[in-house]
Order: C-alpha cells, then sequence, then structure tokens
C-alpha cells in the first residue's frame, strides 16, 4: 500500500483527533527549537552540485537544522536518471520560484526558511541567513515536535499568528550512490536526507493542537525519517514562510 493510499484512509481520523485534543497537550520538548529550514534543490547529474551535497550533509549531521534534499527531475536528460529525482520535487521547487519572483529554477539552490535563496554550496551564506532570519523574528517562531509513541506519531504544535498547512515530508537519512553516466559519472557521491515523498496532512489556525497519526505512514514504504512543517501559504497557493518544523526519526536511523 502507498504512504498517499494509507493516509487517505486515516486521514479523518487525524483529523478529528486534531480537533479534540487541545485540552490536554504536553509541553513541547526542547529539542523542537531548531535554527530553521534548509531545503536544497539537487540533481545527481549536475556537476556543480556535489559541494552543496556535502554541505547539506554536514547540517544534517549537526543537528539543530531540518535539512532537506530534494533531487529534480529536469536534469536527468543529461545521460544519468536520479535515483532520487521526482516530479514532485520539481515541482516545488518551481512554486517557491513564483514565491521568491524568480522567472526560473536552477542548481544546487538552497531555500531558507520558505523566505530566499541562494547557492546551496555557500555554508557562510547559509549560517549568515539562518542567524538573521532568527534574530529578525522570521525563524521557526511557532514550537512544533513530533515523536514516536507505539504505533503512533505524536505531533504537537503551539499557539501562534495566522494559518498553515501541515507538511510532512519523508527521507531516507544516507545513501552512497555509484554515477554511472552524465556529468558525475565515475563519482560515488553520498547524500543526506533525500526526500522520497511528501504530503499535507492538517490546517493549523494558530491555536495549539495535537496530531496523531500511524507510524505505518512512515514504515510503510521504508522511510527512515520525517519532518514536520509548518508551512504559510499565499493567496495565490504557492509555498509561503516556514513558521514551524521538527523531525522524527524510525528507531533504526
Amino acid at each position: 500500500m502507498t504512504t498517499h493510499a494509507l493516509f487517505d484512509k486515516i486521514r479523518l481520523f487525524g483529523a478529528a483527533l486534531a480537533v479534540s485534543a487541545l485540552a490536554a497537550i504536553p509541553p513541547v520538548s526542547a529539542k523542537s527549537q531548531l535554527k530553521g529550514v534548509v531545503e536544497l534543490f539537487t540533481s545527481q547529474g549536475c556537476s556543480s552540485c556535489p559541494p552543496a551535497d556535502a554541505v547539506l550533509g554536514e547540517l544534517a549531521r549537526q543537528g539543530d537544522v531540518v535539512a532537506l534534499a530534494y533531487h529534480v527531475d529536469y536534469w536527468n536528460y543529461l545521460g544519468w536518471r536520479d535515483t532520487f529525482s521526482s516530479k514532485q520535487s520539481t515541482e516545488r521547487q518551481y512554486a517557491y520560484a513564483r514565491t521568491l519572483g524568480r522567472k526560473s529554477v536552477y542548481t544546487p539552490q538552497a531555500v531558507i526558511n520558505g523566505r530566499d535563496h541562494l547557492n546551496g554550496a555557500d555554508r557562510r551564506g547559509i549560517d549568515a541567513k539562518l542567524e538573521g532570519f532568527e534574530q529578525a523574528g522570521r525563524g521557526l517562531v511557532v514550537p512544533v515536535s513530533a515523536v514516536r509513541d507505539g504505533d503512533s506519531i505524536k505531533i504537537n504544535i503551539g499557539s501562534g499568528d495566522g494559518k498553515a498547512n501541515i507538511l510532512l515530508v519523508y527521507f531516507d537519512r544516507e545513501n552512497t550512490v555509484d554515477v554511472k553516466r552524465g556529468e558525475n559519472r565515475g563519482r560515488k557521491l553520498t547524500y543526506w536526507n533525500s526526500v522520497k515523498d511528501m504530503q499535507t496532512v492538517a490546517m493549523w489556525d494558530g491555536e495549539a493542537m495535537e496530531l496523531v497519526l500511524p507510524k505505518s505512514l512512515m514504515d510503510a514504504n521504508g522511510h527512515e525519517g520525517c519532518a514536520v512543517l509548518l508551512q504559510t501559504m499565499k493567496p495565490d497557493g504557492v509555498p509561503g514562510p516556514i513558521i514551524g518544523a521538527s523531525v522524527v526519526m524510525t528507531e533504526s536511523s
């Protein structure tokens, strides 16, 4: 059964729990106080991407940033089909292009907190943007936590201003790929937090809430981790700033 099929079965159940559980929400863990979210748009077929992939790996291992690698599919024609590429990742990057007022996309592109972008290999620039957003109150201002609890994943979201989508982003922790063709031919490249699937599971309206979902959503397709993003949406339906985030891993990761 696919992740989407499982979600269809529990959508109403999860939504009901989200509404009914507001009275007794445990405090959000301090571990949810992250610096920000870095979303890297990359490709195994892009010769300028490996340095950015290495930077994302550093951020992922650092532990205080939600670091996600979205492998786009538009470079597959260069001779090597990215083993993690998806149309969904490409669509997310193009949606960000509309958000950021750009007419084109590029790799490696790092989007920070859904608010700004830069070359994904620019580690100093990424750190500066994360720090700047945090100091300006444009970081992860809404507390979010996600934990495994038996056969469930419990997501707690604090109160705040505005409305946002609750987005689950499933990823594999670490993979090494032997690239046999294309611009990176002959290289063994390691990728961290490669996104495999994503879905919007609920809406947040500014009130504290708890959402309980079956852990099988993450386990069904062997996903090793799941990022929870609290992301606002702009009037034209494109993604806006990310105002809260957390990560939950499988027991074996």
